[in-house]
């Protein structure tokens, strides 16, 4: 009887259609915020007098609303997948960006004295020792940005970017309990599955850098 409300639901509101959707610009807001945090952590860490103002800059965007910001940027980017990607990025910036920062001032001093011993230089030691052990913590940043990504995404419903957060709004407007607990549990487990993959990943590279 579940199986078949589950069913119903599902091929009424297009599901796996509105999950593919939601998995596009759940994918480019998360690769274009880590790309971009990760190069804004090496060089904040590379011009470390503008470090704390850009992060707390990074900070108080962080605190604004979601529902708001999603509304102030449609007179810039419309409606639709753009300001909600926008949105996603400026959200999840902040997690990358403080951990890559973070882990690269981070590591241990004797681990730099050694590589300073055998003649790396500044550039060698930021490649080959810097980045490598920063890689956990990195992953830490990334599996935050996972979590902010995946809730605006479903939340850009709203504003007509589709997605899984389209029959959502549907359900709520039309008062479809139904709908709305299917729904809300697929955007559910399909953080989960993400949070649990980036989890594994930062454990992995945690063991294997962690020790240094």
């Amino acid at each position: 009887m579940i199986f078949d409300d589950v069913t119903a639901v599902w091929n009424q509101f297009n599901l796996t259609e509105r999950t593919i959707e939601h998995l596009w610009m759940f994918s480019i807001a998360l690769t274009i915020s880590v790309i971009l945090g990760i190069i804004l952590g090496i060089i904040l860490y590379q011009h470390k007098k503008y470090a704390e103002p850009a992060l707390n800059g990074l900070n108080a965007l962080e605190t604004f609303p979601d529902m708001a910001l999603l509304v102030l940027l449609i007179p810039v980017a419309g409606i639709g997948e753009v300001p909600t990607i926008i949105a996603c990025i400026i959200y999840s910036l902040l997690p990358v960006t403080r951990n890559t920062y973070t882990g690269l001032v981070s590591v241990r001093p004797e681990i730099l004295e050694a590589g300073t011993a055998i003649g790396l230089t500044e550039a060698d030691i930021v490649r080959n020792i810097r980045i490598p052990v920063s890689l956990p913590m990195i992953a830490g940043g990334i599996r935050i940005a996972i979590v902010f990504t995946m809730g605006i995404v479903t939340l850009g419903g709203i504003i007509g970017a589709g997605g899984l957060g389209a029959p959502l709004q549907t359900g709520i407007v039309l008062l479809l309990p139904d709908v709305i607990i299917v729904t809300g549990l697929w955007v559910g487990i399909l953080a989960v599955i993400f949070d649990g993959c980036a989890g594994m990943i930062e454990k992995r590279l945690t063991v294997r850098y962690g020790e240094w």
